[in-house]
């Protein structure tokens, strides 16, 4: 073989070999988890909250988990600053006739739950839930034996019972309503996610609605 030839040849072979590393430098970077994307990230534009007026008639309030143990200063001082904002809505709910319904998760009992959120005398407390609360409970029958058709979903955490009750509500078939400064969490991040997830993950988003307390009419 010529020199002249040799040379082409190693060219070729070097050149294939670059175009080779480009594609595969390239692939890696195409297939970056969002672990490694995370600084990348921005927030998506905040979700649109919408007043809402409430038929009192098929219309449940869902008062989630706000105990001692998990709605304190030091675990979620945010959950202690909603507080006020859910006893209001839970006494409109109340004058209106609309039905309030309490859950305790775990151990904790009615008793642990906060005294200006407690539940009225002949109200629902439903114990030893999880997340989810239609799961190991009655509620779904529940609110069907009361043809109720909208449920309020406010409490802790915001990614926890909020964001799986709120979904499984959508999935079940409920109008769902939830307002974000009754649905708390340890941080920001988290309750911006849910408030995000609600609104944008498919079969839940259709079915639910952003709104804020005070702009919740019965």
């Amino acid at each position: 073989m010529s020199a002249d030839r040799l040379l082409i040849g190693c060219a070729a072979m070097l050149t294939g070999a670059s175009l080779t590393a480009i594609a595969l430098s390239s692939a890696r970077v195409e297939a970056a988890t969002i672990i490694e994307d995370w600084a990348r990230v921005r927030p998506e534009p905040a979700p649109e909250l919408k007043p809402v007026t409430i038929d009192t008639k098929n219309t449940a309030l869902l008062v989630m988990d706000l105990v001692k143990g998990s709605c304190n200063e030091e675990r979620r001082p945010r959950c202690i600053a909603s507080i006020p904002v859910i006893a209001k809505l839970m006494n409109e709910a109340r004058a209106a006739g609309a039905a309030v319904i309490n859950t305790v998760a775990g151990s904790s009992k009615a008793a642990d739950i906060l005294p200006d959120v407690a539940p009225k005398f002949g109200e629902v407390v439903l114990s030893g839930t999880v997340a989810d609360k239609f799961v190991r409970t009655d509620l779904e029958k529940m609110l069907k034996d009361r043809s109720i058709t909208t449920v309020i979903t406010v409490g802790t955490a915001a990614q926890g019972a909020v964001l799986y009750t709120a979904s499984e509500a959508a999935f079940r078939g409920f109008r769902v309503i939830v307002p974000v400064d009754g649905a708390s969490s340890e941080s920001l991040y988290a309750e911006q996610a849910v408030a995000w997830l609600l609104t944008h993950a498919p079969g839940v988003a259709q079915h639910v609605t952003l709104t804020r307390a005070d702009i919740v009419k019965f």
